[in-house]
């Protein structure tokens, strides 16, 4: 390898590393108050929902689909984890009432958004629906849900223990950033090391000769949504003790910025490609971003351009790499 190509390939490998760095150089310049503790363990709060979000987009991707519904998971989740842990569940046929403890009701936030990935899984390998189609109709479904959940009102005041997830504090570093990097660790172990993370990237990188060298890939797949509906869950719990509030709007658009990190993190659409510790570089490229832009005072909707403008600049790079090698 000549030394061209060589320092082409290392700008190629760390390119997401390069435009962090560099955004944060230049939003230091132009605001003095971006490099400051306070700020960076507000970026670091706000992108931890993201990061657990985009873990299982990843993974998704990897395996050459897609997941449009996180955001409406994400938020039927916490809806029915608030509504748990403040009415519980009565079933008047029967003359029952079931209250629920605090891990009673994150099992059951969880398990709601386990199960609701597992059916885009389902729907996916057994309908053969595209999971664009798919998790397009979940998104749907499950936006719906939450709005009978709610009634179309948030559910408040669920307390000083459940807040704790969100807004509190352990050993110096916020809770929501500790349940983040337990997240990406797991995510790491499992696609480095386990049998199913080779897998995950069998079947992106040729589905066909992975279905001819005997892997069960609606089996793989299956579990693959279904993390990814357990790991909205977990987002769902986040927003939801962050705010003390359950709104039936959580978690609109958030799709699209865990879609952003995850391709500005270098994973190919295409699937078969990319890396967990790529992707929390997207989401803190996406989270700085929107912090400078915040911090600079531009407009919500010039944020949105520019954000755009980001993603597809990422897209194009990704596409102009992959014909190169």
């Amino acid at each position: 390898m000549t030394e061209t190509k060589q320092i082409k390939y290392y700008l190629i490998k760390f390119q997401s590393v390069i435009a962090l760095m560099l955004m944060c150089i230049v939003l230091s310049f132009m605001t003095d108050r971006f490099l400051t503790g306070e700020n960076a363990w507000n970026v670091m709060r706000q992108i931890s929902v993201n990061v657990v979000i985009s873990v299982g987009m990843t993974l998704v991707i990897l395996t050459g689909g897609i997941d449009l519904s996180v955001g409406s998971i994400l938020a039927i989740s916490g809806a029915v984890t608030a509504g748990m842990l403040k009415f519980g569940a009565e079933m008047p046929g029967l003359n029952i009432f079931l209250g629920f403890t605090l891990v009673g009701a994150l099992v059951g936030g969880t398990l709601v958004g386990t199960f609701l990935g597992w059916f885009n899984g389902l729907t996916i390998t057994k309908f053969k629906v595209p999971p664009f189609v798919a998790t397009l109709a979940m998104l749907t479904i499950a936006r719906g849900l939450t709005m009978l959940w709610t009634g179309g009102f948030p559910i408040t005041g669920l307390g000083d223990n459940f807040a704790f997830i969100g807004t509190g504090w352990f050993l110096g570093i916020p809770m929501p950033v500790w349940i983040s990097a337990v997240v990406v660790l797991a995510a790491v172990v499992l696609t480095k090391k386990t049998v199913l993370g080779r897998y995950i990237y069998a079947i992106g990188g040729n589905e066909k000769a992975a279905e001819l060298s005997g892997l069960k890939i609606k089996k793989v797949k299956m579990i693959v949504y279904a993390i990814a509906g357990a790991l909205s869950a977990i987002g769902g719990i986040i927003v939801t003790s962050r705010l003390d509030s359950a709104q039936p709007n959580a978690g609109f658009g958030f799709e699209l910025d865990s879609i952003a990190a995850v391709v500005i993190g270098g994973t190919s659409l295409s699937g078969g490609k990319g890396t967990i510790m790529g992707t929390v570089q997207g989401a803190l490229i996406i989270g700085i971003l929107n912090n400078g832009l915040v911090l600079l005072n531009v407009s919500p909707f010039w944020q949105q351009v520019i954000k755009g403008l980001v993603i597809l600049l990422a897209v194009v790079i990704e596409k102009l790499n992959s014909k190169e090698e």
